[in-house]
């Protein structure tokens, strides 16, 4: 039985450590520990970015993940998919990863101090 993209990715990403699926809206999140740092759709991998990966990204043939909300609406989510070259070469794909973990873990820093500020 072939494995599923989700799985693949899942093989691919385990050198950060217990990396899980999940799924979600017809793809899946992607997980390390209990933050979602990746996801697959339509048989890609988009990884996580902000200000400090996204430029580099995008510069190595990335391409932002959009969706239609409504008619004449074009949402940008802050994931970028994996090039076919980043993909192929596992340390590079590896060392993205990284980069996208890292852009969650700053993410979520953010969210907690924007919540903390807002409980004072």
């Amino acid at each position: 039985m072939a494995r599923s993209f989700a799985e693949r990715a899942v093989a691919a990403l385990t050198p950060l450590g217990p990396v899980r699926a999940r799924a979600m809206f017809g793809g899946h999140g992607i997980y390390l520990d209990d933050l979602m740092f990746a996801l697959t759709f339509d048989e890609r991998l988009w990884l996580k970015v902000d200000g400090h990966n996204r430029d580099r990204f995008l510069d190595a043939g990335g391409e932002a993940f959009t969706y239609r909300r409504g008619p004449g609406k074009v949402v940008t989510m802050s994931y970028v998919a994996v090039p076919d070259d980043v993909w192929a070469d596992p340390r590079r794909l590896v060392d993205w990863a990284n980069d996208a973990l890292a852009a969650a873990k700053r993410n979520q820093a953010f969210k907690r101090s924007r919540k903390r500020r807002h409980d004072l």
